[in-house]
């Protein structure tokens, strides 16, 4: 045994599997040929806050963003070429992700700012009011 991990017949290697879980579970409404994109998503009292980590993109030109009936959909292409003496490489494509806004979040109200690759998004959530509310009874 050479190392300690050795792959088994018929098996995928184990970077194909972690590979696999980071990018996520596909499922069947996917699109072919588009790739998931890296998100972080923080519900406070007042707001809902997605990071997408979107590194190489001109956000001006090459970032959709819509909310539509309470989710929101992100959308960019991108192609980036790295050369070094004797390799190139490119990576390009469109990726997605679409999310479920919370209950009552005002997607109207949405605000996206990008920075140092990074994509955030703020979506006003109003306060909520109290869950229950006297309902009188009238007589006849």
């Amino acid at each position: 045994m050479s190392s300690m991990i050795e792959r088994l017949p018929g098996w995928p290697a184990f970077p194909d599997l972690f590979g696999w879980v980071e990018a996520g579970i596909p499922t069947a409404h996917a699109v072919p040929g588009t790739h998931g994109i890296r998100i972080e998503e923080k519900l406070t009292d007042d707001t809902y806050l997605l990071r997408a980590e979107l590194p190489g993109i001109d956000p001006a030109k090459d970032v959709e963003i819509t909310v539509a009936e309470g989710l929101l959909i992100l959308r960019t292409e991108r192609t980036e070429e790295t050369k070094e003496k004797h390799h190139t490489e490119f990576r390009y494509g469109t990726f997605t992700r679409s999310v479920r806004l919370p209950a009552g979040a005002k997607g109207d109200d949405a605000t996206a700012e990008y920075k140092d690759g990074v994509l955030t998004i703020t979506v006003p959530v109003p306060e909520k009011t109290a869950g229950t509310r006297p309902i009188p009874v009238r007589t006849g």
